[in-house]
């Protein structure tokens, strides 16, 4: 079972994306947005090797205006290398990668200029996962689209264009439950009668529910409709931010919450792919929940929070510490359950000086006395109230310039990377 995330790295060097508007978007501006994005992309698949993350949705912006006419690059061969060179890494590594055409690619719309989009956009991400020479495994996620005051015309019209795509198109494309309209029975239904895979989407169904089952039978009959050429099923998992709208997902997973889930799958043959606001680090929560219980996973964690956490709580921060001593222990919910509490817990003037006269420490006897006169005016700042970012920003440089790997690999920068 592999379990990754979509889209984007949090505290991750150098992986943003670019985009532009389309009165900006020149062949020579779209050359370098697309060539700076797929460099990016480059160094989140070696995030991911480096963390065991096998599974990736691409954002679908990677190429902007990857379906519209103001893009007239023929990017897939201008770039064919690269994409042909991350695909071979993806695969060499077994990472699957997917993408996910967004709201407005509605194939069963009444509106035929709409489906024209639909179909146009389809076709870009397909193009683009063929550019970097990935196999059917390597998926395409889309919903079924609105109801339009008739489902039944409207699931006729989805099947319709569905048998009108491209064959390239049809073997990558998986549908999936919404939180709206079509509940998991409908999409289930489709997939069936099409021999189209689905994927089973928890939050939606929590959002939008068809109780005729169980969910372990919902998501049991969801991996019976992928064949082998599709590779193993895949579900999406993510828990609802309880202070927004239903449907919403969480700033992090509750590490005990997703352990209930996944005890509770029917096989184990399958992908999850959450759906998270804080990405990677959760990815990396649940891959160490379900890992080989070894200390070591949470040492190496903590690495990573341990600034990020002092900065919040001390209390936390040294709880942690007592926690990790043992060492023939694994006390996974414990450590997360610390972490997410400091998380959440608002960043105070001295605490935020305490974190940085710590960071700061890996340089104080490196530093020039103008370096230290820059640092002690942004502690000041800080210490009135002021914000952390410029004093981070200044710490972040000094961690470049002495190439301190430890503090590099910090989730103490995130907020200014």
């Amino acid at each position: 079972m592999n379990i990754g995330y979509a889209c984007l790295t949090v505290g991750v060097p150098g992986t943003k994306q670019r985009t532009c508007s389309m009165k900006n978007a020149t062949p020579d501006v779209l050359r370098s947005i697309i060539e700076t994005n797929l460099e990016s992309l480059n160094r989140i698949v070696d995030y991911n090797i480096q963390n065991g993350i096998k599974l990736f949705r691409i954002s679908s912006d990677i190429i902007p205006f990857g379906s519209h006419s103001v893009n007239t690059l023929r990017w897939w061969e201008e770039f064919g290398d690269k994409l042909q060179e991350l695909g071979q890494k993806a695969m060499a590594n077994g990472i699957r990668l997917s993408m996910h055409p967004g709201q407005y690619t509605v194939l069963n719309s009444t509106d035929e200029a709409v489906v024209a989009r639909a179909i146009d956009d389809l076709h870009y991400h397909t193009r683009f996962l063929d550019a970097m020479g990935l196999g059917g495994e390597h998926k395409l996620i889309l919903h079924i689209g609105g109801v339009y005051g008739d489902k039944d015309a409207a699931t006729k019209r989805f099947i319709k264009q569905y048998h009108c795509l491209d064959a390239n198109v049809q073997k990558r494309l998986v549908i999936e439950n919404d939180d709206r309209q079509y509940t998991i029975s409908d999409v289930l239904r489709i997939g069936e009668s099409e021999c189209i895979p689905v994927v089973f989407d928890n939050l939606h169904h929590q959002v939008n529910c068809d109780n005729s089952r169980s969910v372990s039978e919902w998501i049991h009959g969801c991996s019976e409709t992928w064949k082998a050429s599709d590779g193993v099923p895949k579900l999406h998992y993510s828990q609802a931010d309880k202070e927004k709208r239903a449907g919403a997902h969480s700033a992090t997973l509750a590490v005990d919450d997703f352990l209930e889930f996944y005890s509770a799958l029917p096989q184990q043959d399958m992908d999850i792919m959450l759906e998270v606001k804080d990405k990677n680090l959760s990815a990396i929560k649940c891959i160490n929940a379900i890992a080989a219980p070894k200390i070591q996973r949470l040492e190496k964690e903590w690495e990573r929070y341990k600034y990020l956490v002092l900065e919040r709580s001390p209390n936390s921060y040294n709880e942690i510490r007592q926690l990790l001593k043992d060492k023939t222990s694994y006390p996974l919910s414990a450590f997360y359950q610390l972490i997410d509490e400091a998380m959440e817990t608002p960043v105070t003037a001295g605490n935020a000086v305490n974190a940085a006269q710590h960071v700061w420490g890996y340089f104080r006897e490196l530093a020039d006395e103008k370096t230290r006169l820059r640092v002690q005016q942004n502690l000041n700042k800080v210490s009135q109230g002021g914000s952390t970012k410029a004093m981070k920003r200044l710490l972040w440089n000094l961690a470049e310039t002495w190439q301190q790997k430890y503090l590099l690999d910090s989730l103490y920068f995130m907020e200014v990377l």
